[in-house]
């Protein structure tokens, strides 16, 4: 292919855990270019595996949660797996929703102080050793202008393509313009030759996360203000069966990848002159697990 292909996001599902690895060592093989873990199955005790279980793809937490450990406690850990793959790795970090809070027990406070405190708190560890490039997840103006003044990159999930502009636009310009500086988006991905079959494989996995409140906000910014307040209708009913068809096409469309091999790649262009530089595929299958996610993906971009 001409251009460079994707990254990928990869967890460690519970039983799998060694052929998540011979997966990464694939997905290296076949040229992606890079391999990002979400925090579900501790995504950073799998990028320290990766760090040893590879030799040349970048890695890194998309995203690792602030509350989950001590500042300090994850300086130990970043620096170890940055010195294991030098150049390779990235922190990803971010604050997650409401309901993980609740379900952690933790009290978190604004986001933007809470970070700015985090990163504090990780920089300050001493005798650690050198740390790997920072990323702030963000999906709003101020947090995406938070990682442009102190950290190394921005990571969005789940954004809408007709809205990256205006998010890009909070960055300083010197970081909109700097290669170096990371500009990710974790986007849900199902391929198949049915668009329709592919797309409602999209639709259930984000009928999810427009229970939260702040993706709600989100895409109600970017244009998507009826579907979102018919999804606020339907949770307040009660009725959380009708929320996927609260979700149009074209915001389907906006938000995700679907359809036959030829559609995902273009897609993945378009994403591109958006303004995003590191577009990471997260594999869905309407016909089976993980595991056939993959193989869909590798024989979509062979």
């Amino acid at each position: 292919m001409a251009n460079a292909l994707p990254a990928v996001a990869l967890a460690a599902v519970p039983g799998r855990r060694r052929a998540t690895l011979d997966l990464a060592r694939e997905i290296e093989r076949r040229g992606f270019s890079g391999i990002y873990c979400p925090s579900f199955g501790d995504g950073l005790g799998l990028c320290e595996a990766i760090a040893l279980a590879t030799d040349r793809i970048a890695f890194g937490t998309a995203i690792s949660i602030v509350y989950m450990r001590h500042p300090a406690e994850y300086a130990q850990t970043t620096a170890l797996v940055h010195e294991l793959a030098p150049g390779r790795f990235r922190f990803g970090i971010g604050v997650s929703h409401v309901p993980v809070h609740e379900r952690l027990g933790v009290r978190a406070g604004k986001p933007v102080a809470d970070t700015r405190a985090f990163v504090a708190g990780w920089r300050g560890t001493p005798r650690v050793g050198a740390q790997p490039p920072l990323v702030l997840a963000a999906l709003r103006d101020p947090m995406v202008a938070l990682a442009g003044e102190l950290a190394d990159g921005v990571v969005f999930a789940n954004a809408a393509c007709s809205y990256m502009a205006h998010s890009l636009a909070a960055l300083p310009a010197a970081k909109r313009d700097d290669s170096a500086f990371f500009v990710g988006n974790m986007i849900p991905t199902c391929i198949a030759d049915d668009p329709a079959e592919a797309a409602a494989v999209n639709r259930r996995t984000l009928s999810g996360y427009v229970t939260l409140p702040n993706y709600r906000a989100y895409w109600k910014a970017a244009g998507y203000v009826e579907e979102m307040e018919a999804v606020e209708a339907a949770l307040q009913r009660g009725d959380r069966d009708a929320i996927p068809h609260a979700l149009s096409d074209r915001w389907l469309a906006d938000t995700t990848l679907f359809g036959p091999p030829a559609a995902i790649r273009d897609g993945v262009e378009r994403w591109r002159a958006a303004g995003v530089r590191t577009l990471i595929l997260v594999p869905s299958s309407a016909r089976g697990n993980q595991m056939q996610a993959f193989a869909e993906l590798f024989a979509a971009f062979e």
